[in-house]
């Protein structure tokens, strides 16, 4: 969808009227200035390309809103890239994997990490007793003290949700 011109001005006077406070306030969160400002500029980036900007009665917690799930996104981004360091970290010199192919898979991993958040928690955990623990249906429904038919219809909607998220719905 093609941003107007409207969204563009909505936009422009959002950001001068709260772009200081909002760069503070991430901050003061992130501990950091080069951080707060990148998240900052994600933030009006966002609200620009989701061409939904209209007037607002509470500027500053729309913002905040949008802030802070862009700010979950980059620290859950942190940790998975810490988690994928550690447990390459003690791969010998020739066996780790170089650069490029960090970053290619930091960004598989994050871009799985979105998926999978878009399921409800408890699909999210049938599913990755599934996928990643390699446990059958019965095992899960053991474990979890649910059905059978409970684990097989959130795999339904697992499977669903990561088809839709890959091919478009």
């Amino acid at each position: 969808m093609p941003t107007t011109e409207a969204s563009v001005r909505l936009v422009h006077r959002l950001y001068s009227d709260h772009h200081s406070w909002l760069l503070e306030m991430l901050r003061r969160k992130l501990g950091n200035l080069e951080n707060a400002a990148d998240l900052a500029q994600d933030t009006f980036a966002r609200i620009l390309s989701s061409n939904e900007a209209g007037p607002l009665r509470e500027p500053r917690a729309y913002l905040t809103t949008v802030a802070t799930r862009i700010a979950a996104q980059y620290f859950r981004r942190l940790a998975l890239e810490r988690a994928y360091l550690d447990a390459i970290s003690h791969l010998p010199e020739a066996a780790s994997p170089s650069p490029e192919h960090r970053l290619l898979v930091l960004e598989a991993l994050t871009a799985i990490s979105r998926v999978l958040e878009g399921l409800k928690p408890h699909v999210r955990e049938i599913f990755l007793l599934s996928q990643l623990d390699g446990l059958t249906y019965p095992q899960i429904s053991q474990q979890l003290g649910v059905s059978v038919n409970v684990v097989q219809k959130a795999m339904v909607k697992a499977y669903r949700h990561c088809y839709d998220a890959v091919y478009g719905e």
